[in-house]
This record gives structure tokens, sequence and C-alpha cells, in this order.
């Protein structure tokens, strides 16, 4: 790889990891000299891929005060592929506890509360004004009391 390619690729990684481009449409195509470029729009001129981004899910649990505060209401930043969502769904289920889930990837506020939130991975719940990064039972039930 050349220096202007390898410029070009660590632009484009770093821009991968800020929260605004992960949610904008990243696509990528090869010129005539075999180059590769990527762009939030694709090629009109050749054919483009849509490059398909992944949100972290956190292996462990964290806390921290949120700068939303949803009452008493249980608030749920997820995605659909995510495990660790998926335990908690459940967990929610088993014990009969009513929450909101906002889907990050299909809904355009889940999407917008998500970014402003400033998270880095799913799921992200939200009970009052404290806010859990993760999922674990034992730590729910501490922030859920």
């Amino acid at each position: 790889m050349n220096k202007k390619a390898s410029l070009v690729f660590a632009i484009v990684v770093l821009g991968l990891a800020t929260p605004g481009v992960a949610f904008s449409g990243i696509y990528r195509w090869v010129d005539e000299d075999g180059k590769v470029h990527f762009s939030d729009k694709p090629s009109k001129s050749h054919s483009s891929e849509a490059v398909k981004l992944r949100i972290n899910t956190y292996e462990g649990v964290s806390y921290d005060t949120s700068s939303f505060d949803v009452g008493k209401e249980v608030v749920m930043y997820s995605a659909s592929w995510c495990g660790v969502c998926k335990k908690a769904r459940r967990y929610f289920a088993e014990r009969g506890i009513n929450y909101t889930e906002r889907d990050i990837e299909n809904s355009a506020r889940g999407k917008m509360e998500f970014k402003k939130l400033g998270a880095k991975g799913v799921p992200v719940i939200l009970v009052g004004n404290r806010r859990m990064n993760g999922f674990s039972v034992e730590g729910f039930e501490k922030l859920y009391q």
C-alpha cells in the first residue's frame, strides 16, 4: 500500500471511530487505477458497496450518571444482534419489568439519543438519571432499587 493510500485508510479508520460517522452511510469503490475510495455517497461512475459498521457490545458493566433523566422508567438502547441485549430482555420479561427499548440501528430516535449519550456499545440501560453500560443481573438490581 502506498503512502497516499495508507493515509486515506488511516483517515477513514479514525473517522469510523467517531460517533457521528458511525450512523452515516459509508461507501467503498475502486477506480480505474486500482485506488480504493471511501465516501458518504456512492460513486456515480463506479460500482460502490456499502460498508457495514458494527456497534460494540459491552463485555463488562460500568455505571455513570446520565444526562437523560427517564424518571421511574427503564430504557434500554440495544441492537437486534446483541447477545447481552437478549439476556437483558429475557431478564426483564421473566421479572415482569416494563421497559422501553430503543434500537440504535433501526430507530431514528434511538440513534440520535444513543449518540447524545456518547455511548460506545450496547446495551445502555437508563433508570432515572443512572446509566448502566452492559448488563448483569446484580448490577441491574442495584440500579433498579
